[in-house]
């Protein structure tokens, strides 16, 4: 029985982390196989990508970030997926669409390098207005370069809603949520909506 791969993009300080654990937690409550992951992976390759954002930049961040994705599908997603399971990611090819490009990489290397890797069934893109996320990462600190950037928080809120039309005019389900305001409890239940109508109607 096939499973169902759900990705979850979106600005720093949007809520994905958040998100992600409340979507996991709503879904196994249901009763549903769920696996959790994100991006960079936690492999050896993965910690160099997470860990390197002062180190490595343009082509080198974006080769290495897809190298990872390529490696974390083949080990850890695409075997989750043949079992059964709904997978769950935090952070996939949007963020790769929008912060290697921040990073000064053309988009249409950045698809090249990433065409090959498996489309999700549902890829979740949520945004808020860049005031709100500026006023949560200056609550919890910037986690990378990407979020100290001066003016980058407009930036990556403006190239999110391109990657979201990019993503659908490549023939990906998308799902667009404002996280402005809403709670996360409130967003997860909207995603898992969309991952259980689709996915139950596999199941039968």
């Amino acid at each position: 029985m096939t499973g169902m791969f759900v990705t979850i993009d979106g600005p720093g300080g949007v809520g994905k982390s958040t998100v992600t654990a409340a979507v996991v937690s709503q879904l196994r409550a249901a009763g549903l196989p769920v696996h959790q992951t994100r991006e960079p992976s936690d492999t050896t390759l993965g910690q160099l990508a997470r860990h390197g954002t002062e180190d490595y930049r343009g082509m080198t961040m974006a080769c290495l970030i897809a190298a990872d994705r390529y490696s974390h599908l083949e080990r850890e997603i695409r075997p989750a997926v043949a079992r059964g399971d709904a997978v769950v990611c935090d952070r996939y090819i949007a963020s790769s669409l929008v912060l290697q490009v921040l990073d000064g990489v053309g988009r249409d290397f950045v698809w090249e390098l990433n065409r090959q890797a498996d489309m999700p069934d549902l890829a979740v893109i949520l945004n808020a207005r860049a005031d709100v996320i500026t006023k949560r990462l200056g609550r919890r600190g910037a986690h990378s370069r990407y979020e100290r950037e001066p003016g980058g928080t407009e930036q990556e809120c403006a190239l999110y809603l391109e990657a979201a039309r990019f993503l659908m005019a490549s023939g990906v389900r998308v799902l667009q949520l404002d996280a402005s305001t809403a709670g996360p409890d409130d967003i997860a239940r909207a995603i898992v909506a969309a991952i259980r109508e689709p996915w139950m109607r596999g199941r039968l």
